[in-house]
């Protein structure tokens, strides 16, 4: 049975109208008045206030929890809102913290919230997460979850992980103390660009909220005390097949972070230990603008023009002139390349194609190889704003 981070804290009294609001909470002979209490004491920082943070922050201030701290430095966009339900559509340019606040007071104006316009970084991670309970990642990236992991090991404080994409979800405690760090699970980043993005890959509307929902419930038992956490286990969710599955996890000896003998023991460069950072060894990247490339267009010159999405996703926005070459089979058609002309690689917002220069480079090629910048996102920004933006 799981012990409450808050069994040493002075709790605070209930007022009659609190008893009123959390009266299905003290009908619950598991929470009771006392898990109530601790609830209103608890402080639980959220690093995200997007698909996951939005079920997150809704059910953690209904439910009571005293004090929310939201670190986010985004704006709410309007792609956001298919799955981030605290942000409206008239939020959308506003900051996500100023959004997720309005939304939380608007639910339980008892919650004290502390908001962070801020990118959590190494230089301030420490300094944020320790006036917290306990941290729930909401975050969409490697090095912000190892930046999270790293600082609440050091700490000593659990961590509440949730992940997303397309239609599977994962959820675990990770509390160095009791069990498995994140690291033990993920001693090291995927490759950078191997694994898409929500915005390159999609995502089920309705998962993060599932996915959310699990986090928020591993928060309250680790408030409340009693229950069975997921210390020690990895929760797999797939929402097109409907199935839930679970992994044992066990504490890796030898984590650097939290094993027998550490060699982490303060937080590191992030971005470069997840590959991020420009290598001065790797070849650039030539890139051409929208505008640029129209212009040569235009002039009727010679180009290659390949796009490298998928067929789903061309089917949203076509491409001129654009012959498709998915980004899995490039390296095996080098042979319809003319190294004598100009190929320039679309993707949706010039990331992966990156991936796709550099896969050619390693398969002999030399010809010229330009990046469309920005993408498609790029080319109906500043060439043909009839196109939607997806």
């Amino acid at each position: 049975m799981t012990e409450s981070v808050l069994r040493d804290r002075e709790l605070p009294d209930l007022s009659n109208g609190e008893i009123t609001r959390y009266s299905r909470h003290l009908l619950l002979p598991e929470v009771g008045v006392q898990g109530q209490k601790r609830l209103k004491a608890a402080k639980v920082l959220l690093v995200g206030t997007g698909g996951l943070g939005a079920p997150l922050a809704l059910y953690l201030a209904a439910a009571g929890v005293g004090t929310l701290g939201i670190v986010d430095f985004d704006f709410v966009e309007e792609s956001n809102l298919q799955r981030q339900v605290i942000h409206s559509t008239r939020d959308v340019g506003r900051p996500k913290v100023a959004s997720a606040q309005d939304r939380i007071k608007g639910i339980n104006p008892r919650c004290s919230i502390v908001t962070y316009n801020t990118m959590l970084s190494s230089a301030n991670a420490l300094d944020i997460i320790r006036e917290y309970d306990i941290v729930a990642d909401g975050t969409d990236n490697y090095q912000t979850r190892y930046l999270v992991n790293d600082a609440c090991v050091l700490l000593g404080i659990p961590n509440v992980y949730g992940s997303i994409f397309q239609f599977e979800g994962q959820a675990s405690v990770f509390y160095a103390k009791e069990g498995p760090c994140y690291r033990c699970l993920y001693p090291e980043p995927p490759p950078p660009g191997l694994v898409p993005s929500c915005a390159e890959g999609g995502v089920l509307g309705v998962l993060p909220g599932i996915v959310g929902c699990v986090q928020a419930g591993e928060v309250l038992k680790l408030i409340i005390g009693g229950g069975e956490t997921l210390i020690g286990r990895l929760l797999l969710f797939d929402a097109w097949k409907m199935k839930f599955r679970e992994l044992r996890l066990d504490k890796e000896p030898n984590c650097p972070v939290c094993g027998r003998n550490p060699t982490i023991r303060e937080l590191i460069d992030y971005e470069q230990f997840c590959g991020l950072k420009k290598n001065d060894r790797e070849e650039p990247v030539e890139t051409i603008t929208a505008t640029e490339l129209k212009a040569r267009m235009d002039r009727d010159e010679a180009l290659q023009i390949i796009d490298i999405r998928e067929p789903h996703e061309r089917a949203i926005v076509k491409f001129p002139r654009a012959k498709p070459i998915p980004l899995g089979q490039m390296a095996r058609r080098v042979d319809e390349f003319d190294p004598a002309i100009d190929s320039v690689f679309i993707c949706k917002i010039g990331q992966r194609s990156v991936f796709a220069i550099r896969a050619l480079r390693e398969a002999g090629y030399t010809g010229r190889l330009l990046n469309l910048k920005d993408g498609v996102k790029g080319w109906a920004r500043e060439v043909d704003k009839t196109l939607p933006v997806y």
